[in-house]
């Protein structure tokens, strides 16, 4: 061979390696990206803009309504009401913010018909006018009047309006305090209930039960919805259907029960205190009504706030679903409703966190967008500013999510998306699916109680990849379903956005059973048998021993604590807030036992300086009470 052949020989053979090498690389970097999982962000999808506020201005946000010139009527707490013009700053211009009427009592409402503003404050419901439009409210006239006592807590929210163009109102109940601690009590006439108030100011007692009821909506077909919050009687926060005559569950209301026009018949003395599971209870009280949707407590939230009823294209393929806000977590969640033999029931989503303050009020703008109202004076949240105006933008994009969960006589369907990869979705493992309750009783909050896994039986894929059916070994009628599908993927190698719902299984609609095949069956693996190896008894006693349990945890692992039972919304290390700053604890020197009984059962005559009193917190489990219990005793120094 010659040196020019040789040449050649070597070009060919180098030419022909690098290009089957490149085709490897190629097929090994196709191979990594079809493997390769894609875990998506809130952020991705949905953005949070901050509305800027003109120094000076305490938009301590109560209620807001747009207006049909597209401004945004902002009542605060402060007793003010602000009309925003240009709230969505459009082309980088700032927005401009008139005074429309000030001197109202911390109103927590506001809705515009048919050219004036309606809003709730404490002791009123009230029209304001702006009789020669020069954009300041002229008259303010009482359209009906609140008792009131003068504590602090008897908020009034709303109005909403229903289609003959009746209001609907909620009335607060009372927080008292004596000798055995706090307690919220209905002493003036209509506390705990909602209202419903004509056209010309004529009230009907509509229905109660009501302990901290925040917001309250009405839908296309005039259904009225509210929200409530954990305490007294309410073991968590939940999202309700209301009727006239129903009772929501804090029996205080009942004193006035007996009263000329009253759509309620129970008494107080008819609800027993048994801590029995609410869906129990109410088989034995007609007229109880139990949550459409249960919002589990510290799991989603901690103080139910806002509703917003999504349009078509509003924050995606939604339409028809509930979002709810939530005031000390600083987040929004979804809702999804059906109904079933007569009964609104559904499942509730995480939806978006990060917004800067205590979430209160949602509005839809003109655009789609979503404006969020904030305040967290007196409450707390884990956004940290004490007020704020945020706006949440869809960006468009579709984010793979569980859209919806479908009650079935034999399990739950879930309909996504986006279409699922079935290979994923078929496996056992993806999913995991337990049921739990609350009690029913008159202490405040409710620990999980009653909580069983729901094993699965078989899984079903519709043809299109967008519904998968789960067949379980039982259900249970009246308890939450906690439904997990993290091993799930779309077509697209996504991983859900966010992975897990709770539904309120109120009632199991009737129908035709899965025939579980052999194609659809679920395999059990057996797990392999594990031989007992006896633990020496100086190990054991070593992991319970004062020095293990007490073992002093930093900051940055009692800090996830802290957010997830929001004990940040009120306190700070070292700042005063809400409540005293953890290290001001740790003077008064309690032992560890102690501070563990006061984070349950708080004493708040021991800080006469902090106007606000600190909850219960009966459901923090005792291993993260100890955690945390021990951390604050060691700023002792």
């Amino acid at each position: 061979m010659t040196i020019r052949n040789t040449i050649l020989f070597s070009l060919k053979h180098l030419l022909c390696s690098s290009i089957m090498m490149m085709a490897a690389i190629a097929s090994a970097n196709a191979q990594v990206k079809k493997d390769s999982i894609i875990i998506p962000k809130e952020e991705d999808f949905y953005q949070i803009q901050t509305v800027l506020i003109p120094e000076g201005i305490q938009l301590e946000v109560g209620g807001m309504a747009f207006l049909p010139n597209d401004k945004l009527a902002v009542c605060t707490r402060r007793g003010e009401v602000w009309i925003i013009s240009n709230p969505y700053m459009k082309d980088g211009r700032p927005s401009q913010y008139q005074l429309f009427a000030q001197g109202l009592h911390e109103p927590l409402g506001v809705a515009y018909y048919k050219g004036d503003l309606y809003v709730a404050q404490r002791p009123q419901l009230t029209r304001l006018r702006d009789k020669n439009n020069d954009g300041v409210a002229d008259e303010y006239k009482t359209v009906y009047s609140f008792e009131i006592t003068g504590n602090y807590h008897e908020y009034a929210y709303g109005p909403v309006f229903d289609k003959e163009g009746n209001m609907f109102v909620t009335l607060n109940l009372g927080w008292f305090r004596d000798v055995k601690g706090g307690y919220m009590e209905s002493r003036v006439k209509w506390r705990g209930w909602m209202l419903k108030i004509s056209p010309e100011g004529k009230m009907t007692p509509f229905a109660a039960g009501l302990r901290s009821p925040a917001a309250l909506t009405i839908d296309k077909d005039d259904h009225v919805f509210y929200t409530e919050n954990q305490g007294e009687w309410v073991g968590s926060g939940h999202m309700t259907e209301v009727r006239k005559g129903d009772f929501l569950g804090q029996p205080t209301s009942l004193a006035w029960s007996d009263l000329p026009g009253s759509s309620v018949k129970l008494k107080v003395e008819d609800i027993p205190d048994s801590g029995k599971p609410e869906f129990e209870v109410a088989k034995q009280i007609a007229g109880l009504k139990t949550p459409s949707v249960w919002i589990p407590h510290a799991i989603l939230g901690v103080s139910t706030s806002g509703m917003l009823i999504a349009g078509q294209g509003q924050m995606g393929p939604f339409e028809g679903q509930f979002f709810v806000g939530d005031l000390g977590q600083s987040l929004i969640n979804r809702v999804y409703l059906e109904k079933i033999k007569g009964v609104y029931q559904g499942a509730v989503f995480p939806f978006r966190k990060g917004f800067s303050s205590g979430v209160l009020r949602l509005c839809w703008g003109s655009d789609g967008s979503m404006f969020v109202g904030m305040t967290a004076r007196g409450w707390g949240s884990s956004g940290g500013e004490s007020f704020g105006l945020q706006r949440l933008v869809w960006n468009g994009k579709m984010p793979f999510e569980i859209k919806s969960i479908h009650a079935q006589p034999d399990g739950f369907e879930l309909e996504f998306t986006q279409p699922v990869d079935k290979k994923t979705a078929r496996e056992a493992a993806a999913y995991h699916v337990r049921s739990f309750t609350y009690k029913y009783h008159r202490q405040y909050g409710s620990p999980i109680i009653n909580e069983a896994d729901c094993p699965l039986k078989a899984i079903s894929i519709s043809p299109d990849g967008m519904k998968v059916r789960l067949v379980l070994d039982s259900t249970r009628e009246g308890y939450i379903h906690e439904i997990t599908a993290a091993g799930v993927r779309s077509t697209g190698h996504q991983g859900l956005l966010h992975n897990m719902g709770y539904y309120t299984l109120n009632r199991v609609p009737d129908g035709p059973k899965l025939t579980i095949t052999a194609e659809n069956r679920v395999k059990i693996v057996k797990k392999p048998t594990v031989k007992k190896v006896p633990v020496k008894s100086s190990s054991s006693k070593a992991s319970s021993s004062p020095s293990a349990i007490n073992r002093i945890p930093n900051y940055d692992e009692v800090k996830p604590l802290l957010i997830q039972y929001t004990c940040l919304s009120c306190h700070d290390p070292v700042k005063r807030h809400v409540g005293p700053p953890y290290a001001e604890v740790a003077k008064r020197r309690y032992s560890i036992d102690k501070l563990k009984r006061l984070i349950h059962n708080p004493e708040p005559g021991n800080w006469p300086d902090y106007a606000t009193p600190m909850p219960p917190m009966p459901d923090i489990p005792a291993s993260d009470l100890q955690k945390i219990a021990v951390w604050i005793h060691s700023l002792d120094k």
